[in-house]
C-alpha cells in the first residue's frame, strides 16, 4: 500500500535489467498479474483487521459518550429508588488506612434521613451553585465514629443535569475552588435521641463536595464533634487533611472523618452501577 493510499494501490514496479529480444509470439500475462491480485488481496484483508480492531478496542475500553458510558450513567440516576438503603448507607463502614497517619477507621450509621428533595438541604448559596444540574432526589445518612467522639452526615444529591451539565458543574468546582469555600458547606442531617441530636449549621467543622461526572450525582460529607461544641474555623476537608494543618478540626482528624466516609459510599455506589446482579428493592 502507498502511504495514504486506498486498499490495493500498489507502487508501480521499475525494472533495470537487461531489455528483451523482440518476439511477436504471444506471452502468457497469467503470472505476473497473480501477484499483484494476491499482494492487493493481502493489503485489503490487513486494512480490514486493522479497522476491526480499533472498533473492538473500543468497545472494549467503553469510550465516554459510547452506549455503555449512557447506560450506566442513566442507570445511576435511578439508584435512589431501586437500590435499599442499606446498600447505599450500609449500617457499618470499614474506612481501612482513612484517619490520619493511615489510621482505621470505623463508622455507624446512626440515622437515615428520610428520601427528600433539595430545597431545605443547603445553604442559599450552595443551592444556588448545583442548581445548573438540578435535583431530582436528596438521600442523607449520619454515622458516628469507633469512640461516638465524631458524627458526619454523607449525602448522595442525585441530578436531573444530563453527563454535559455534570462535566461543566465538575469543572466549576475545580476552577473556582468552590469545594474549599466556608460558604458552600452542605449542612447536616441532625437525628433527635442519637449522638447527632445537636449536629447543627453551628458545628459544622469539615466538610466534602464531589461532583461525579461519569453518574448525575453529587456525593458530600460534612463532620462535627459529637458534643455539639460550635466551631469558629471550619476547614474544607482538602485543607484539613494537608500536611501541617494546625485548625482544631485538622488536629482531631474531621477533615478525615469526612473525605473517608464520603469516599466509601461514592465507591460504593460505583460498585452498586457496575453490578450485574442488581436488584431493585
Amino acid at each position: 500500500m502507498t502511504p495514504g493510499g486506498a486498499p490495493g494501490s500498489v507502487r508501480p514496479v521499475v525494472s533495470f535489467g537487461e531489455p528483451e529480444e523482440f518476439d511477436e509470439r504471444p506471452r502468457a500475462r497469467g503470472p505476473r498479474v497473480r501477484p499483484r491480485i494476491a499482494a492487493a488481496a493481502a493489503c485489503f484483508v490487513l486494512g480490514l483487521g486493522l479497522i476491526g480492531g480499533a472498533v473492538t478496542g473500543s468497545w472494549l475500553v467503553g469510550e465516554p459518550g459510547e452506549t455503555g458510558a449512557r447506560d450506566s450513567f442513566a442507570a445511576a440516576g435511578g439508584l435512589w429508588h431501586s437500590v435499599p438503603v442499606d446498600q447505599l448507607f450500609p449500617p457499618t463502614v470499614q474506612g481501612q488506612g482513612a484517619g490520619p497517619g493511615g489510621a482505621d477507621r470505623t463508622w455507624t450509621r446512626i440515622a437515615v434521613a428520610p428520601d427528600s428533595g433539595c430545597a431545605d438541604a443547603f445553604d442559599p448559596l450552595l443551592r444556588k451553585a448545583l442548581a445548573p444540574v438540578g435535583c431530582r432526589r436528596l438521600l442523607r445518612a449520619t454515622y458516628t465514629d469507633a469512640t461516638q467522639s465524631y458524627v458526619t452526615t454523607v449525602g448522595l444529591l442525585f441530578a436531573k443535569g444530563d453527563a454535559a451539565a455534570m462535566s461543566a458543574l465538575g469543572r466549576r468546582f475545580a476552577d473556582e475552588g468552590l469545594a474549599d469555600r466556608t460558604d458552600l458547606m452542605p449542612r447536616p442531617y441532625a437525628a433527635q435521641d442519637t449522638p447527632a441530636a445537636g449536629f447543627g449549621p453551628g458545628q459544622r467543622a469539615s466538610w466534602t463536595v464531589s461532583v461525579l461526572t461519569d453518574a448525575p450525582v453529587v456525593v458530600y460529607a460534612v463532620s462535627g464533634w459529637a458534643d455539639g461544641r460550635t466551631v469558629d474555623d471550619p476547614q474544607s476537608a482538602g485543607k484539613a487533611m494537608a500536611s501541617g494543618a494546625t485548625t482544631a478540626p485538622a488536629q482531631a482528624g474531621l477533615g478525615h472523618e469526612a473525605k473517608g466516609l464520603a469516599d466509601r459510599v461514592e465507591r460504593g455506589l460505583r460498585k452498586t452501577v457496575s453490578s450485574p446482579t442488581e436488584k431493585p428493592s
